[in-house]
């Protein structure tokens, strides 16, 4: 496909009234994604009765707006306060928050902004030319496959954080256990739910996320308060370097690729992205030891994924009418609501509106990476407060985040469970990484697994019979055995030169 009816949506590429709200979307996106427990599907959720008052085409490209900015916005304070403003910026902490902690703000905050840029602009270019290709290949995908991705996505718990596999392991088993609290959908079963009717539909992601980071860092600091802090130079506000940018330019090209076709694959979003693209940029790096401390490809890699995600989240949304992330199926809702009904015809009979949330979509990543790099050294000031008055007014906004989810005060109390196990776990040497993974993955595990058991009429052997799904069953299978081989590669060559 090229690019049919690009001269219906000329006029809107300089319509000034939809550049003006598009930019209003890319600020308040940053803003909610940087605030921790709040989300643009939240955003985009209060904004649907607002937009009904707009024409289709500036409706839906305010939306597209903020779901782009805010994905970057969440890496904001996942790296100052180690506390994810949004799910997708999970793995951005593992990185970035060390290297606020050595002074260096400024420069993680660069690295997320033009990764993140980055990875959008790819992720855009991508779909304008490939997103009816791109939609035959998410369409394929039935339980089978999406159960061989998620035991590719598990296959990495080993590596994905720090250099103790097997605590990473127990980690990822502790996030599996969790996904199961619920009613089982197979069976009906409740589990783990101790009559509390909150825990009937399972524990949300994010209180556990808010607790794992935010509390569990604050108890963290807080064990530190009496002891004398030394002042952070100002290199917290220096931006990265030419230098920094070469050493991550192949992390984030390859995670662009990665977002982009995981955003395709419906119900996946930026999340799994990122942990894969974290992964990926330890997997490949001179350097794997260093991530986990200050790694800036550990920054590079999951902005880019994340964020090349929400280009690939729109193509099932627009071309097959199922949303390709929970932000997706708000803005699907938006466009329902507007009269428009997503599929295949849209690309042939409203270009406008399509080029439209594609121009959003692109003008928005270029204005955030300009807000970022502009507001980094501003930002990054944050990280010089006292402790005394940054992780109280920190942990007022985990409160407010893990409420205003669903208005329950039972997700306060995970978050705060959540904060007291991670800060225990944090003592003995374990990862919350491996934790969130377990728990993104889980479910789609059990419900995927469960469905295609009964689609093979309970024969495991029909999994043989499913080309894709055999795919990323021997991606898992090297991505368990390559870290281990390349251990002893390694081992064998020290030894070599040793001798020598």
């Amino acid at each position: 496909m090229g690019l049919p009816g690009l001269e219906h949506a000329l006029p809107v590429f300089t319509d000034p009234f939809v550049i003006g709200l598009i930019v209003l979307g890319t600020i308040a996106g940053v803003i909610v994604g940087a605030l921790p427990g709040l989300s643009s599907s939240m955003a985009i959720a209060l904004l649907l009765p607002f937009s009904l008052y707009l024409d289709p085409v500036p409706a839906i490209a305010l939306l597209a707006a903020l779901y782009c900015s805010g994905t970057f916005g969440g890496s904001i304070t996942a790296i100052l306060i180690n506390a994810p403003g949004a799910p997708p910026a999970a793995a951005t902490a593992f990185d970035g928050y060390p290297m606020a902690v050595k002074g260096e703000a400024g420069r993680a905050l660069g690295i997320s902004a033009i990764a993140s840029a980055s990875g959008g602009i790819i992720s855009v270019i991508v779909l304008l030319f490939a997103a009816p290709f791109l939609a035959r290949v998410a369409y394929s995908f039935g339980p089978p496959e999406y159960f061989a991705l998620a035991v590719f996505g598990l296959s990495m718990l080993a590596s994905i954080s720090g250099q103790a596999p097997i605590k990473n392991l127990i980690g990822g088993c502790f996030g599996l256990l969790i996904a199961t609290i619920g009613i089982d959908l197979t069976t009906g079963v409740e589990r783990f739910t101790f009559n509390v009717p909150e825990l009937y539909e399972g524990v949300d992601f994010i209180p556990v996320l808010i607790g794992l980071f935010a509390v569990a860092e604050l108890l963290s600091q807080a064990q530190n308060l009496g002891r004398e802090k030394h002042s952070i130079k100002l290199s917290a506000v220096k931006l990265p370097s030419i230098d920094d940018l070469r050493r991550v330019k192949s992390s984030i090209l390859r995670s662009s690729g990665i977002g982009t076709l995981i955003g395709v694959l419906p119900a996946e979003g930026g999340t799994m992205a990122a942990m894969i693209g974290y992964n990926e940029a330890k997997r490949w790096s001179d350097e794997p030891g260093k991530f986990g401390k200050g790694a800036i490809a550990g920054i590079a890699g999951p902005e880019a994924a994340n964020n090349a995600a929400t280009g690939g989240a729109m193509v099932p949304t627009l071309a097959l009418g199922i949303p390709g992330s929970a932000t997706a199926a708000v803005i699907l809702g938006g466009l329902q609501v507007q009269g428009l009904r997503p599929g295949p015809y849209l690309f042939d009979q409203q270009p406008a509106l399509l080029y439209g949330i594609f121009f959003a979509m692109l003008l928005s990543n270029i204005l955030f990476l300009g807000f970022g790099l502009i507001g980094a050294k501003l930002f990054s000031r944050i990280s010089l407060v006292p402790r005394t008055l940054l992780w109280p007014t920190v942990f007022a906004l985990c409160f407010v985040g893990a409420y205003g989810l669903e208005q329950s005060i039972v997700d306060v109390w995970i978050m705060i469970i959540a904060g007291l196990v991670g800060f225990v776990l944090k003592r003995y040497g374990f990862s919350p990484a491996p934790i969130i993974m377990g728990l993104v993955l889980g479910s789609l595990v059990e419900t995927s697994l469960a469905q295609s058991m009964i689609i093979f009429d309970q024969q495991w052997t029909g999994f043989l019979g499913q080309p894709i799904a055999l795919v990323f069953f021997g991606l898992a299978g090297i991505s368990v055995l390559l870290a281990p081989t390349r251990a002893t590669i390694r081992r064998l060559l020290s030894e070599k030169d040793r001798k020598a």
